[in-house]
């Protein structure tokens, strides 16, 4: 089964290199949609179906933390697994994100294989 997936970073570069890695990570895409900030990230999840959120901790108008927080305060989206994908990563961030309603964490920088893993425990896919 093929995966519409969301990437919401406020970097271009970023959202390009996540792009390229979910495409060489061999993970089945259906679609591939992308914001610049958690703002952006609400509206195309008012749209557009979506099964798989990849989201930044820092971005100007809305970060991952808040998006998330207006996810799971919506009937529509709070089921959508959310991963954030950051280089902050302290324990007890990560911890907290966790206990916010965040299915994973994966740090920058990663590898493509690392984020098939991500993709494939949180859809249910055994390896």
């Amino acid at each position: 089964m093929a995966y519409n997936i969301l990437v919401v970073d406020d970097s271009e570069t970023v959202r390009a290199v996540m792009a390229k890695a979910i495409e060489m990570s061999g993970a089945e895409v259906k679609t591939l949609l992308t914001a610049g900030h958690g703002e952006e990230a609400l509206e195309i999840l008012d749209r557009e179906w979506v099964d798989l959120v990849f989201a930044d901790i820092n971005m100007p108008v809305m970060g991952g933390v808040e998006l998330v927080k207006r996810m799971k305060a919506d009937a529509d989206m709070k089921n959508i697994p959310v991963v954030i994908v950051s280089t902050e990563g302290s324990a007890t961030r990560i911890k907290g994100l966790m206990d916010s309603g965040v299915h994973a964490f994966l740090r920058k920088p990663f590898k493509p294989e690392n984020l098939k893993a991500v993709i494939d425990e949180i859809m249910g896919k055994s390896k």
